[in-house]
């Protein structure tokens, strides 16, 4: 795909305890907060955040790294650089938990106030948000917030799974977890979606989610063969890069799943 100018977001800026980021907003209703995967808001990133705003609900894209708009893989090779120069900045710093088990990024105070803000400016029940790769657990850790009604994790891979306990774990401390889980036993449903083969998000995560969570998650895991043969990667992004929109798709029903739960959960 070429660059997306995101002509059609509102571009603002967001300030929480100091710290100011920009942030593209689109549509209109409840929000939904569209945390980008590496390296950053893409175009197909943009593509899921007009679906978003499609349904009926405001797409809040929180720009966290890289450049917004820019296409990561030009004709259908990666830019390796631009992936790493968004990558290693964000891998060192202090604002993401990267190799520690057992902690929430610090960051996550930041989406949460963030969250809070665009919960006050959209009205709804609550908001929704959905974390991406590098982001993916993030919407869990932002759960701990009772405004967060449709948390989603799709291809969540922090902690980086080098060993069998960071594989059986997520980016979330044992305090935000607990409150977590008490939501889902007072009816919070937590979507998690994966390709099988995907040693980036082990299935041992999503077996450690299911027993901390119990029925309230929801794992889609998909197998290789659904992925867009076309991706410059090997199956990975579930509702991005590897999406075969078509109908029967189980690609495009997993996309369906979560925009059903954001419309079951915020929307009349």
């Amino acid at each position: 795909m070429a660059d997306d100018a995101l002509t059609d977001f509102e571009r603002t800026t967001f300030t929480h305890a100091g710290t100011a980021r920009d942030v593209f907003r689109l549509g209109s209703g409840p929000a939904v907060v569209v945390i980008a995967e590496m390296p950053g808001i893409t175009p197909k990133v943009a593509e899921f955040a007009r679906r978003v705003a499609a349904i009926g609900c405001t797409a809040v894209l929180p720009h966290l790294f890289g450049e917004p708009g820019r296409d990561p893989a030009p004709n259908g090779k990666p830019d390796l650089r631009y992936m790493l120069t968004s990558m290693v900045p964000a891998c060192i710093s202090k604002e993401f938990t990267v190799w520690a088990t057992g902690r929430t990024s610090p960051v996550i105070d930041w989406l949460r106030a963030l969250a809070a803000a665009e919960h006050e400016r959209c009205g709804g029940p609550g908001v929704g948000a959905i974390g991406m790769c590098f982001t993916g657990g993030f919407a869990l850790a932002m759960a701990t917030d009772d405004r967060l009604l449709a948390p989603v994790l799709s291809q969540p891979s922090m902690p980086i799974a080098l060993t069998a306990s960071r594989k059986a774990t997520i980016d979330i401390s044992p305090e935000d977890l607990a409150v977590v889980k008490r939501r889902c036993a007072d009816g919070l449903e937590v979507l998690g979606l994966r390709f099988r083969s995907d040693r980036l998000v082990p299935s041992e995560r999503f077996r450690f989610l299911e027993r901390e969570l119990g029925p309230a998650f929801r794992a889609v895991e998909l197998d290789d063969d659904a992925a867009n043969p076309d991706a410059a990667m090997s199956p990975h992004s579930v509702v991005t890069e590897h999406l075969v929109d078509e109908p029967g798709q189980p690609t495009r029903q997993a996309l369906d799943d979560v925009l059903e739960l954001f419309r079951s959960r915020l929307l009349p």
